[in-house]
């Protein structure tokens, strides 16, 4: 398992316990709310809102709370209004962040972003600087008591492209269009999915071997994802498989 793979295995994780203090609902549910927004109301016509319905499913949030959320996403019940703002920088070390927020409040997302980044040895880059390094996948989850070929063989009938042990789970890989596919397939071969969900998969990566350089670079991670704004941070690193013993 790489590097980079066992960095996603952290954010597997970190997103698990986020759901069970609860705070992972509230971005699930103002995803949702804008994919409606942006898209309209009916799953089948909005392929958004059909991954962001799901991955709310997945991650237990009540089905009323979610169709809650649509509705307030079009206009049946009063909401705020979201603008999705992505920014770029970098984490101590060169390492490339792409950070995905939903906000009400531009002004006040950005000076928050600023001030971690430069609080924790990162820095803000230019639009662009960063975001050529990363392309989005589409990424299906399920569980390690599932047989590796049983996995591949629905996937390579289903636009998988690539299989990773992340420990405790298999991630599949694939273009974000087949990712609902690819889930409805391996669901009617009897293969359970944990969860489903688009995300960006960087195109190189940052090798970090020292344990202080790989903390800084997490504990940053962990201050920007603990921001209401922020839905997602993209990282680059590679942490070498040393590192990752020790810090566990």
């Amino acid at each position: 398992m790489s590097g980079h793979s066992k960095w996603a295995t952290i954010k597997h994780k970190k997103g698990a316990a986020d759901a069970k203090r609860g705070k992972l609902f509230a971005k699930l549910i103002k995803q949702v709310e804008v994919a409606a927004r942006q898209g309209g109301g009916d799953p089948d016509a909005n392929p958004t809102l059909r991954t962001m319905f799901q991955k709310a499913r997945d991650n237990s949030v009540p089905l009323d709370t979610i169709e809650r959320a649509v509705k307030r996403g079009t206009g049946e019940l009063e909401g705020v209004s979201y603008e999705s703002i992505t920014y770029e920088g970098y984490a101590p070390g060169g390492v490339a962040l792409l950070i995905e927020t939903l906000t009400d409040n531009r002004n006040r997302t950005g000076s928050e972003i600023r001030s971690m980044l430069s609080k924790n040895g990162g820095s803000l880059a230019e639009p662009g600087a960063v975001s050529w390094q990363f392309e989005r996948k589409g990424v299906v989850k399920v569980p390690k008591s599932v047989d590796e070929d049983d996995v591949m063989m629905v996937g390579l009938d289903n636009g998988a492209e690539d299989l990773e042990d992340l420990g405790e789970i298999w991630q599949v890989t694939c273009a974000p269009g087949d990712m609902l596919d690819l889930r409805a397939a391996l669901e009617d071969a009897g293969i359970a999915v944990e969860e489903s969900d688009t995300t960006m998969v960087p195109s190189n990566t940052v090798p970090m071997a020292d344990v202080g350089q790989v903390k800084s670079v997490l504990n940053l991670v962990e201050a920007l994802d603990d921001s209401d704004d922020v839905q997602d941070v993209h990282s680059n690193i590679d942490i070498d498989d040393d590192v990752i013993d020790a810090l566990q």
